[in-house]
């Protein structure tokens, strides 16, 4: 029996999940949590092989909930499900140590299938992800540009981004420049929103 965990800040789609999975002979969902910052101790609780997490989600989003559960229980397989297609997701998942990586409206049995797999020790990408991922290539953006543009997402002036982000006005002002030409944007707003489209910024 592979013993799964299911993370999802929506209940309904978190429980759909989990009636579709309980219908195979050989998985069973031991947990289901609402929050990213709930995975590792429900991994640890239910001695889980397998855990399926959305990208989005309070608390911890499930890159980072992924990069955890890889650090403290390696043993255990990561399956990301997501609703968010993004090729960038999909590498920085990858990158996080997931396994995995599908959308949610993947057929039951290819879910289950892909559980299967995972582990095994196989790795699950969605085709048209990986193709996209392949063509888009890596994120443009320092670490220091998705900052700054991640701060940017709401609204607020270069000084309160400054402030937040304990820099001086010119060096934000530099950064929101350089990530609006890396990204082809004509405002920070449309730098803002290509980053999150193409996945290369975590909401």
């Amino acid at each position: 029996m592979i013993k799964l965990l299911l993370a999802d800040d929506q209940a309904l789609v978190r429980g759909a999940m989990a009636a579709l999975l309980d219908m195979e002979a050989d998985l069973k969902v031991v947990a289901e949590v609402g929050r990213g910052d709930e995975v590792l101790a429900a991994a640890r609780d239910h001695d889980i092989d397998v855990a399926l997490l959305d990208v989005e989600m309070p608390g911890l989003d499930g890159v980072a909930a992924a990069r955890e559960l890889r650090r403290a229980l390696p043993a255990v397989k990561v399956l990301m499900v997501t609703t968010f297609g993004r090729a960038g997701y999909l590498r920085q998942a990858m990158a996080a140590g997931a396994s995995g990586f599908i959308v949610k409206d993947t057929p039951a049995r290819q879910l289950a299938d892909a559980v299967r797999r995972v582990h095994e020790g196989l790795r699950v990408v969605d085709p048209e992800l990986a193709a996209q991922s392949l063509a888009q290539g890596e994120s443009p953006l320092t670490d220091r540009e998705s900052d700054v543009l991640r701060a940017a997402r709401d609204g607020g002036t270069v000084a309160d981004i400054a402030r937040d982000l304990r820099l001086s006005e010119g060096t934000v002002r530099n950064h929101l420049s350089s990530a609006i030409g890396k990204t082809g944007a004509r405002t920070r707003a449309e730098a803002v929103r290509l980053a999150l489209d193409n996945g290369w910024l975590l909401t």
